[in-house]
């Protein structure tokens, strides 16, 4: 087995990320849902889509960070497919 500190250091982050990305990703189709439902007042509207729009930026600065582009984040759950349905997502 041939392991090497730099691609552990890697992987790891790009494990981590994937997580931060799936919850980013949820936080954002549920947000989606209440703002169609009209659950949300203009200020909450606002303050989700600020947020949301925050959480992407640092998403893409992590990212960046790591030398990990946002392809490469998911994992691949075989025949269940991707656990990130967007993960070739050009952002």
């Amino acid at each position: 087995m041939d392991l090497d500190p730099e691609t552990a250091q890697r992987d790891l982050a790009s494990l981590v990320l994937t997580v931060v990305e799936l919850l980013r990703q949820l936080m954002e189709r549920q947000a989606v849902r209440r703002f169609e439902a009209g659950g949300l007042s203009e200020d909450q509207e606002e303050r989700v889509g600020l947020t949301l729009m925050r959480l992407d930026e640092a998403m893409d600065e992590l990212c960046e960070r790591h030398g990990i582009s946002r392809s490469d984040l998911g994992l691949d759950l075989g025949p269940l497919g991707n656990l990130i349905d967007d993960v070739n997502d050009p952002r």
